[in-house]
């Protein structure tokens, strides 16, 4: 049998072994001892088309492209509540075959070092939610008159709870690593978007917030764990609901600063959406209000909460009145700059997650949001740009300097070569 070299023998696992958990350290996330800045994105139905033969190889075709733009986190579901192809059928009753599909999606991510944010329940119907929780509920006989009760409920949260303990002990089929274990998921998103529209105050979606994280880092105290609000200021910081979007976004029982102090929880989510939140009709205040949004954000990730935040879902919809590729560029560029603001200082702005990336044969999953980066060069050379500047930070930085270098034309030794640092970016 022919070996190979030992130095080439050891790659593979040198390189493996560099596949290690995302860590946080103040406000940065890290990895092996360096910041690790996210440029990704969002592909919701992975779990459900590796479930069938005929979609599976469009799970690798998003991988394959988004990773050729240098995009390393994709957020995506890993429920599915009693709908077509559910993944959990009712309380506690799984298909195993859609939990292999996501055994797949996991493993595949990770052939494309490309790692996972997994959200665990949405709180719209889509996918089953927060509502599918409440029919089961009836079901079982228990006298239920909200959606909101999903948050209240000992029972729904018993079979939260349950969902939640079923998904970070599994152990993956095709690589056999348990969840919890596995480097490949950057962290556990608790909700999809959790409003409690019945209690504007916000205590009954805190306490459930609250339970429902320490739970979590009960069974996985090693990966890192999110939220998914939206991001909207509520009662407990009345001097920072100017920023929101409109009056209604205070009224959804979500609290950006209070949800973000809970135990257990790692960084920040927001979400940025000017064209459902202010009006549909495109407008430069949607670019002026996007500034603003992620600006107050990333201050508060700063000064009150100690951590990163991350704009987890940014899109518009080909189908607003006024629309065209040029205002999604100038959108992205937006976002984009700002993050980089904030990474030029070292700051909050943890990174951004596109909504959504979509490979060629897939628009009648399209709710105007797709990105198909072969068919949209100009968006594509922007992601490409943003995923590149951001790798230099990743790569020649560590938390140590303090974001202190003032080289801009250090030499590499032995090459010769000069490098990019961050004041030239």
């Amino acid at each position: 049998m022919y070996l190979l070299p030992k130095r080439l023998r050891n790659f593979g696992v040198m390189e493996d072994e560099g596949w290690t958990m995302v860590q946080k350290h103040g406000n940065q996330f890290m990895v092996n001892g360096q910041p690790f800045y996210v440029n990704g994105f969002n592909t919701y139905w992975l779990m459900v088309f590796a479930a069938d033969q005929s979609t599976r190889a469009k799970v690798t075709e998003v991988f394959q492209q988004a990773s050729s733009v240098g995009l390393t986190v994709c957020r995506t579901w890993a429920f599915n509540d009693g709908q077509w192809r559910a993944l959990q059928k009712s309380p506690a009753v799984y298909d195993e075959q859609v939990f292999q599909a996501l055994d797949f999606v996991i493993s595949e991510a990770k052939k494309f070092k490309i790692r996972l944010i997994l959200s665990l329940v949405n709180n719209w119907e889509a996918y089953g939610g927060k509502s599918q929780y409440v029919k089961w509920g009836k079901a079982a006989g228990l006298n239920l008159t909200s959606d909101d009760d999903f948050f209240s409920h000992p029972t729904l949260k018993g079979y939260y709870k349950a969902h939640v303990k079923m998904v970070l002990d599994r152990v993956n089929t095709v690589n056999n690593v348990t969840y919890k274990d596995d480097p490949t998921i950057f962290a556990w998103e608790l909700m999809n978007e959790p409003r409690c529209e019945s209690d504007p105050s916000g205590n009954k979606l805190q306490a459930w917030l609250e339970e429902m994280a320490v739970y979590v880092k009960s069974i996985d105290p090693k990966h890192l764990l999110e939220i998914g609000v939206e991001g909207f200021y509520g009662p407990s910081t009345l001097n920072r609901v100017q920023f929101n979007p409109n009056t209604y976004a205070q009224q959804v029982g979500t609290d950006f600063i209070r949800n973000h102090q809970i135990l257990g929880v790692d960084f920040a989510s927001v979400h940025i959406y000017p064209d459902s939140w202010i009006s549909q009709s495109i407008s430069d205040a949607h670019i002026d209000f996007t500034k603003a949004w992620m600006q107050s954000h990333i201050d508060d990730a700063e000064n009150f909460l100690g951590m990163p935040v991350v704009f987890a879902e940014f899109g518009v919809s080909a189908k607003d009145p006024g629309y065209n590729s040029t205002y999604r560029d100038t959108f992205l560029n937006t976002v984009y700059k700002t993050l980089l603001n904030s990474t030029k200082m070292g700051g909050g702005g943890g990174g951004s997650l596109l909504w959504q990336l979509f490979p060629e044969g897939t628009d009648y999953m399209d709710d105007g949001y797709a990105v198909v980066l072969s068919k949209s060069p100009s968006t594509s050379d922007i992601v490409s740009l943003q995923s590149r500047r951001l790798k230099t930070f990743n790569s020649l930085c560590s938390w140590r300097c303090h974001w202190g270098c003032k080289k801009h034309h250090h030499r590499h030794p032995g090459t010769g070569t000069t490098l990019l640092y961050h004041d030239e970016l």
